[in-house]
């Protein structure tokens, strides 16, 4: 199958090209340029849309129904936080198989301490999304001696990187048990001795310094205890940038948890959005590598608006619209080590969004959705 997608504005994830033709031969892309009039068996118009990458959300947490639902706004491929066991080679199955789902890659079991976060959640949701399965029937770590047997069940149950929880509860109101520093730099070094990347999730500034000490590779969200003009958060951000650390923002959650109207009242509240827009324009300044991720659940953030809604709040937090696009499509493909998504270029899979109106200039046209291909495979609209 070839398709010719004749006359759009290009942005192939990290610049714009004004006007061109973009070829697909079955999965991938098989020429970008001018004039390309070749013989091909569908033509789209292109002319007054734009042409972009998939989008890849780099934070998720993937539950039946949730990589169909991401793929139909555009959301090609999912970076998955943490899947429970029993449900994660179901998952996987799915997105291998089908082209009418969104591509899967996950950290599968999280590393936390036994009751720590995210247990607390999972408790709430029995019944629910979790109905019939045994949420505490995971991998927890209590001791540094644990954290080789532990990357090594995560390598057997396929894990494409390891997530680290450094989390106290207290963004949550709760007083949680959490990894000590030492687990947390054993874990780290386990993991990168195997092979893999390491993600924490850290939400205040000092659980942020403790993952940073561990040797992580990237922050899963911004800190949000730290009032936007607090001189710590511009200090804190300069050490992730040191240390050759990438941030996932997740905007679009902090905006989920924190109540109507307290962001503005009190920006001290820890989990407060204005905090977290604080941290990330510290980060932006000092040029950390900003991937554009949601903490999409089965309820909210929602995979795939979940997405456009993080674009959005980017913008208003000082991104131009191409970096905030750049966010969601080279920057994770780039630092999740994703070869072959997250641009257009001849070669790479074709995974590919295309929309109305020009997204470089307003991110608001994301959402006028005409086609999306998975893996050359134009979707039903």
């Amino acid at each position: 199958m070839r398709t010719l997608i004749r006359d759009a504005r290009v942005f192939d994830g990290e610049r714009t090209i004004a006007a061109a033709d973009v070829v697909l031969e079955d999965d991938r892309i098989a020429a970008v340029g001018a004039g390309l009039r070749t013989d091909v068996d569908v033509v789209v118009e292109g002319a007054g849309r734009t042409l972009l990458p998939g989008l890849i959300d780099a934070h998720t947490h993937v539950f039946d129904g949730s990589l169909a639902e991401a793929l139909r706004y555009g959301v090609t491929t999912e970076l998955d936080m943490f899947c429970l066991p029993q449900m994660l080679p179901r998952q996987r199955r799915l997105a291998a198989e089908n082209d009418d789902v969104a591509d899967l890659r996950s950290a599968g079991t999280l590393a936390t301490a036994p009751g720590g976060h995210p247990t607390q959640l999972l408790a709430a949701l029995a019944g629910t999304v979790l109905d019939g399965i045994d949420a505490a029937a995971i991998d927890f770590v209590t001791d540094p001696a644990q954290a080789p047997a532990f990357v090594a069940a995560r390598l057997a149950e396929g894990a494409d990187y390891l997530k680290i929880v450094i989390d106290d509860g207290a963004v949550h109101g709760a007083d949680l048990p959490v990894l000590a520093p030492e687990t947390a730099t054993a874990l780290a070094t386990a993991a990168h001795e195997a092979g893999l990347r390491v993600i924490a999730h850290a939400i205040t500034a000092s659980e942020a310094e403790i993952a940073l000490d561990a040797g992580v590779d990237g922050l899963a969200h911004v800190w949000t205890d730290l009032a936007p003009d607090d001189p710590a958060s511009q200090r804190l951000a300069e050490r992730v940038r040191a240390q050759g650390v990438f941030v996932v923002t997740t905007l679009a959650y902090f905006e989920a948890i924190t109540v109507q109207g307290v962001q503005t009242a009190d920006c001290a509240r820890p989990g407060s959005s204005a905090n977290a827009v604080g941290a990330l324009r510290a980060l932006r300044r000092v040029g950390v590598p900003l991937l554009a991720g949601t903490d999409a659940t089965p309820f909210a953030p929602a995979h795939g608006t979940g997405m456009h809604r993080e674009l959005h709040l980017l913008t208003e937090a000082g991104l131009s619209p191409r970096e905030a696009l750049t966010a969601a499509t080279s920057l994770p493909a780039h630092h999740f080590g994703l070869s072959d998504r997250g641009r257009i270029a001849p070669g790479l899979r074709a995974d590919l969004l295309l929309v109305e109106g020009d997204p470089t200039r307003d991110i608001t046209a994301i959402t006028s959705i005409t086609d999306v291909w998975r893996r050359g495979v134009r979707q039903s609209r």
